[in-house]
């Protein structure tokens, strides 16, 4: 009998990020193609840039919605609040379309400096705007640029929380006790995420897709022997432009050809982790340095 990791009849689980940010970036000084480019001074409306992440909720997410309908997938959207905030129908419709809401964190700002009660207010008001626009709870969280406190796994626990993605280090979820209570890791990605191979390594369309291809066939090889998933991050206002929603197109006709390929939602991959026997536990990092610098939360 043939060994599975997955639920029965799954080799690789695929996850998909779909990130709603536009809407929720700082009013000035907010990062975008332009911002090498004829540095502004402080304090000056940036136009340019401002309509580049304003395609993200007029345009993008709707056509990359419109991919995952296509290929009968659902996707996990982890949403800033404030972005949700300025456009709650797009979350709404998120949500009516079978996707998973999460959360970002209530503004496009750092969080790995704020203080305990602060960064508390940061992720409940984040949970408040999901709740208001789309009537669901989220129970997954991305942190802002993946960097939180060390007091932040106990917040997402005390605030009803299953799971976070601020993770690189494995191609499967694991567990990590959080105040003796197991917690679940679903880990992001870098190398197949598309705002740091196009917006930071300037990859073409062609080079992504190679690199969806390649790691795909490596990670469904390995899955013969172990637990492997595989997870790519969208980002409205950057994979939802016209090539890149097709070349991605492409990828996902690809992927679903091959037997035993599942594209799961963050929160589904969470919860089968939680109940399995076999999955891999490990430390918890914050709590290490929680401990360290003598923070508690």
């Amino acid at each position: 009998m043939t060994k599975t990791f997955w639920p029965e009849g799954v080799r690789l689980v695929i996850s998909v990020s779909m990130q709603f940010e536009a809407g929720g970036e700082a009013p000035f000084g907010a990062m975008g193609p332009f911002s090498n480019m004829f540095g502004m001074k402080d304090g000056y409306p940036d136009f340019p840039t401002q309509s580049w992440y304003k395609y993200g909720y007029r345009e993008g997410i709707q056509r990359m919605l419109d991919l995952w309908d296509k290929y009968a997938i659902k996707v996990t959207s982890h949403m800033v609040g404030s972005a949700v905030d300025r456009s709650p129908e797009v979350a709404k419709e998120i949500v009516q379309r079978g996707h998973e809401a999460a959360a970002h964190g209530r503004d496009w700002i750092p969080q790995y400096d704020l203080s305990l009660e602060d960064e508390r207010k940061f992720i409940a008001d984040n949970i408040d705007s999901i709740i208001k626009a789309t009537g669901v709870r989220p129970v997954g969280y991305n942190g802002a640029a993946m960097r939180g406190t060390p007091n932040t796994l106990n917040l997402l626990q005390d605030l009803g929380f299953e799971y976070h993605i601020d993770d690189v280090s494995r191609d499967e979820p694991f567990l990590i006790p959080v105040r003796g209570k197991d917690f679940v890791v679903v880990p992001y990605t870098m190398n197949l995420n598309d705002i740091i191979q196009f917006e930071g390594y300037q990859y073409s369309v062609d080079a992504f897709e190679r690199q969806l291809h390649d790691e795909f066939d490596q990670l469904y090889e390995e899955a013969g022997s172990r637990r492997r998933m595989m997870s790519i991050s969208t980002h409205d206002r950057i994979a939802g432009r016209p090539a890149r929603v097709r070349s991605l197109g492409r990828f996902l006709e690809y992927a679903l050809r091959q037997p035993g390929v599942v594209f799961m939602r963050k929160d589904e991959i969470a919860r089968f982790a939680a109940s399995s026997a076999d999955t891999v536990r490990d430390i918890n990092e914050y709590d290490v340095w929680a401990r360290k610098l003598g923070l508690s939360a």
